[in-house]
Formats: structure tokens, C-alpha cells, sequence
């Protein structure tokens, strides 16, 4: 979500900024960079920024604009190198509570939802009151399995600031959790009428049609979410998914060779080892509609060596084994789906549980 709220949430930080130039000229630049990044030019950001810390490698707020440049371009082989320049930028001056807060950004997406907690709390106790850390904070406690304290949280948010797009998402996916749909289509709505909008929004909103089977809908939602931030994998992976709901397994092949091309390197992280996942989950469903039982047993298989506790993979595989006359196999899949949650149908599991 960097690139269409960063510069939203940087307003704040212009006098900030200033203050901590050591100079006239550094001062000068620094501006020159917040303006840029205001306007959406990451490249210009960056090159003002740089010629700050040519000639103070201690500029605080430069390596701080630096990291949020980097963000801003949504570009996942960036992401490593704005870590790294906020937590300078952290390490030079602790009391830069927007860069704790992108950090915290930065851990949330590669799912170190721990440290991400800590650098919000952090910044909390400095500024309890700050809109942006308490939303953010309740993202990461819903992704730590406490739906109901983001809720809280990121009401709390649109209390401070009732124009926080990023809190009504949030709220969303927290009803999600809860199984309230209506709650959470409300606020997906709320926050897709507002100026900033994610591609995110969409694509939780078509997951949503998707289980009403409104896939033109849904379609529609993904093609706007990848006009917007063509860059993240998660709209060609839930455009994947409209396709394998309505049985057009080659469109959904096609689309999932999108969501993380050949030849791009992606960071070693829980985010994107859950995207694998789900990649070869869908590559399942589509080899199953084709009739390629090896195929779709390879992809299943594949899901669970970067995520062993997908339990639809392991429910897809028994009942492939099972179709296969591995009976052994397929008690083994079942019995796995069955501890972490996954449904099996009735006569599926009669037949395999039947010899036990």
C-alpha cells in the first residue's frame, strides 16, 4: 500500500524535515525532495536525496525520504534498500517517527508482524495519538489473530481522522476475519470512494464477488487493481481465481504466469512464500479442470513446501490419491486438512476414511 498513501501520509513531516537540515543548502535540497515525493516523483526524490547525504552521510531525514522514495516507486526489488534507509535514518535520529512507521510497513509486508508491533508501540509512546500508528497497529494485531483489536484500533484512528482511508480497509479485513461480509463489502466501498485508493481494496473486494459468483464484477475490480499497481502480484493471483471459479483453467494459467514473472528476484520472506503458495495452489484447481491429475498433484505438493499448513492443499491431494486408488495417500492428505481446519466433503471423506 506504499505508493498511493505515501505521500498523504508525508504532509505531515515537511516542517519536520526541515528543522533537522544542518544547513541552508541541505535545507534547500531536503524541501526540494519532500516536494518531489509529494508530487510522485520518486526519481527526482532520490537524486535530491542522494546529493544531501554526498555531503552529509548523517542527514537523518534524507536517508528517511530516501526509504520512502524508494517505497513510493512500488518496486519489489527496492524494498531491502528502503529498509535499510530508514533504519539509518532511525539509527541517526530514534525520535523520526515516520520512519519507525514505514519500517513498521516494511515488516508488516514481509510478514515479521512481531517486530513490525514493536516499532508502532514504539512510536505510540512517543505520539499516542497519532492516527496513522494506531490503524497500522491494528492491521498487524488482526495479522497476529486479534480481528477485534484492529477493529478498536482503527476505529479509534477514524475517530482522530475521519478521512483515513487505510483505517476503513483495515476494518474490512477485520470483519473478514469475523465473518461479517456486509460489514466489510461497507467498508471496502467506504474507503474506494475516497482519493486514495489501493490496489489492495480491489482485490479484496473481488475475493468478496467472487463467493457471490459475481465474476464479471470481480474481473473488473482486478483489471482495476493492476492498472493501478500493475507491480503487485496479488491482483493477477485473485484474477487467477475468478478465472478458476468459473472453470477457464487456461486464463487462469495465463494470468498466474503474471503474478511473479520468470527471471525477477523476490525477497526471502513470509509475504512472499505465502504467495508461492497460493500460486500453486490455483495451479492445482486449473490442472484439475484439465483433467492432469500428475500436474495438479505437482503443484498441490509444491504449495505445502512453502506453506505445510495449507490444509485446501492437502484436501485437493487426498481426494486426487484417492482417484488415483492411493488409499494410503489419501488418508494421510485427509487426516492432514482435517487438523488444520479444511472442509472435506461427506462422501469424499466416507470413501476415504471408510477402510481405516
Amino acid at each position: 500500500m506504499y505508493n498511493r498513501t505515501v505521500t498523504r501520509w508525508l504532509i505531515t513531516t515537511a516542517s519536520l524535515v526541515l528543522r533537522l537540515a544542518s544547513g541552508a543548502q541541505e535545507a534547500e535540497q531536503l524541501k526540494a525532495a519532500y516536494t518531489h515525493l509529494q508530487q510522485g516523483d520518486a526519481t527526482q526524490t532520490v537524486r535530491e536525496c542522494k546529493a544531501v547525504l554526498a555531503a552529509n552521510p548523517r542527514s537523518a531525514p534524507a536517508h528517511m525520504l530516501l526509504g520512502q522514495a524508494y517505497l513510493s516507486r512500488g518496486d519489489i526489488a527496492m524494498i531491502a534498500e528502503a529498509k535499510a534507509e530508514l533504519q539509518q535514518a532511525l539509527d541517526l535520529d530514534a525520535s523520526l517517527i515516520w520512519a519507525r512507521f514505514y519500517l513498521a510497513r516494511v515488516y508488516l509486508d514481509q510478514g515479521i508482524n512481531e517486530k513490525a508491533k514493536e516499532q508502532l508501540e514504539r512510536g505510540l509512546l512517543d505520539r499516542p495519538d497519532v492516527p496513522h500508528f494506531l490503524s497500522l497497529l491494528g492491521e498487524v494485531d488482526r495479522k497476529l489473530g486479534n480481528p477485534s483489536a484492529s477493529l478498536e484500533l482503527n476505529r479509534k484512528a477514524l475517530a482522530i481522522d475521519a478521512n483515513l482511508t487505510p483505517a476503513h480497509y483495515y476494518l474490512a479485513l477485520a470483519h473478514l476475519d469475523l465473518k461479517q461480509d456486509d460489514a466489510a463489502i461497507a467498508e471496502l466501498q467506504t474507503a474506494l470512494d475516497s482519493r486514495y485508493v489501493t490496489p489492495e481494496m480491489y482485490v479484496a473486494l473481488a475475493d468478496l464477488d467472487i463467493k457471490r459468483h459475481k465474476f464479471a464484477e470481480a474481473e473488473d475490480l482486478c483489471r482495476k487493481a493492476i492498472a493501478l499497481g500493475g507491480s503487485r502480484p496479488e491482483a493477477y493471483l485473485m484474477l487467477a481465481r475468478v478465472y478458476n471459479a468459473q472453470r477457464a483453467a487456461d486464463r487462469a494459467l495465463a494470468a498466474l504466469r503474471l503474478v511473479l514473472p520468470e527471471g525477477t528476484a523476490f525477497p526471502a520472506s513470509a509475504f512472499y512464500a505465502g504467495i508461492q503458495a497460493d500460486v500453486s495452489i490455483e495451479q492445482g484447481i486449473a490442472y484439475q479442470t484439465k483433467g492432469l491429475p500428475v500436474q495438479a498433484i505437482e503443484a498441490y505438493s509444491r504449495a505445502l513446501e512453502f506453506d505445510p499448513n495449507r490444509g485446501e492443499a492437502h484436501g485437493h491431494l487426498a481426494e486426487l490419491y484417492l482417484t488415483r486408488g492411493d488409499s494410503a495417500h489419501a488418508l494421510e492428505h485427509a487426516t492432514a486438512a482435517e487438523k488444520l481446519g479444511a472442509t472435506i466433503g461427506p462422501a469424499l471423506r466416507g470413501r476415504i476414511f471408510a477402510g481405516r
